[in-house]
């Protein structure tokens, strides 16, 4: 048996685990098979590197194949042991600055590579010392929205360190969670004020007066194209769709769309439920399941009936989920402070975007530059930030 070095400085000393870059809409049966395993045994679930919906995102909304799959895996026929999507960027923000960043779609909200649990070290090694090879990469890797002080943020730091540099959180944000033992109506009755639970009884009672009001939920073997014209006609008909927005706006999002709904049923990911009034839905939600957490990922209402407060009076009943023995949290995937799910769910996510540098003497250079400039800019900031959140409060 060989034993693999458990953090290795760089990727020579882990041979013979080897680095592909991998064709995702060429992929043999056995590698596909690979990947749906290495999402079960994730360290950190995250559906949207999983393949059933990093394969279409590849296909449809990188045409110009700007991403590289990265595929970790221990010897030419052994388990993979992390999947990792990147692509060489010629700017960071708005410098002129050549770097590695990991790829994702605006309608990705999660950035964690997939790596099996107990390799999250290994796995920043190889990678790392990959890039440090790989002569179209430049100064840094850049991996946006990893979990704060999650197994794979805390395996960078470390791997940072053994390599002689720093893992540095540019960004960090917070989103709404919900992660609790208590009951559905437990929940509630805590997280929401008695004042606003009495209106919306009120508003369910004023609903229920304007014809039949049901709630549904997809179930497994159910037809999922009624479902997804459904959603995309709803979501189309409000603000996203003035606004150009909407996945139905733009072809390659509504064929991903399409494509990623139809392979999260096929997986037993699909979570989606509506809200309808007379058989027409006037609110709809999309969980992604990814045990041992959930992921939701997309919702829409109609606003012609905003007054009845349709959209949360379906994510009341959405918190059945706390009663899921599969599902101990789930991610809002929504954006910070959120004025309605941030009234509904009491937890609280933080992402961070993290740097690590590669170890050529110019890259690590420019690193300690870009570093020193960004912690001067934040420095910068913070004091005017407090004066607008002082002033604002006044």
């Amino acid at each position: 048996m060989t034993v693999h070095p458990a953090f290795p400085a760089n990727a020579a000393t882990a041979e013979p685990l080897t680095v592909r870059v991998v064709d995702p809409l060429a992929l043999s049966p056995e590698l596909a098979a690979a990947w749906d395993r290495l999402a079960a045994e994730a360290s950190e679930p995250n559906p949207f590197a999983e393949r059933w919906c990093l394969q279409s995102a590849l296909h449809l909304l990188d045409p110009e194949r700007h991403a590289r799959l990265v595929m970790v895996r221990d010897g030419s026929d052994g388990p993979v042991i992390g999947i990792m999507p990147v692509a060489a960027a010629t700017h960071y923000g708005r410098l002129p600055l050549r770097h590695v960043t990991g790829w994702a779609h605006p309608n990705h909200f999660h950035g964690a590579p997939l790596v099996r649990a107990g390799f999250e070290r290994l796995f920043w090694s190889i990678l790392l010392g990959w890039c440090d090879a790989a002569p179209w990469a430049r100064t840094l890797l850049h991996v946006p929205r990893l979990t704060a002080d999650g197994p794979l943020h805390c395996a960078l730091i470390d791997v940072a360190r053994v390599r002689g540099g720093e893992a540095e959180v540019v960004h960090r944000e917070e989103r709404a969670l919900l992660d609790s033992d208590l009951s559905p109506a437990d929940y509630w009755d805590a997280a929401v004020r008695a004042k606003k639970r009495k209106e919306l009884r009120r508003q369910a009672n004023r609903l229920a007066e304007q014809g039949a009001v049901r709630l549904r939920r997809w179930q497994a073997g159910e037809a999922i194209e009624p479902w997804i014209d459904a959603f995309l006609d709803l979501e189309a008909r409000g603000w996203k769709g003035r606004a150009g927005s909407a996945l139905a706006s733009h072809s390659d999002t509504q064929a991903w769309f399409r494509a990623i709904l139809t392979g999260a049923a096929e997986a037993g990911r699909l979570d989606m439920r509506a809200l309808d009034l007379d058989e027409r839905p006037l609110a709809m939600l999309i969980n992604f399941r990814a045990p041992p957490g959930g992921f939701s990922f997309k919702t829409a209402f109609d606003e012609d009936y905003a007054r009845f407060s349709p959209g949360v009076l379906l994510q009341q009943a959405n918190l059945d989920l706390l009663d899921d023995p599969a599902i101990a949290w789930v991610d809002s995937c929504a954006a910070p402070g959120h004025p309605m799910i941030d009234s509904v769910w009491r937890e609280r996510r933080a992402l961070v975007w993290v740097n690590a540098a590669l170890s050529a003497p110019a890259d690590r250079l420019r690193f300690a530059m870009l570093t020193r400039i960004e912690r001067l800019w934040r420095r910068w900031k913070a004091p005017t930030a407090t004066e607008n959140e002082v002033e604002s409060s006044s």
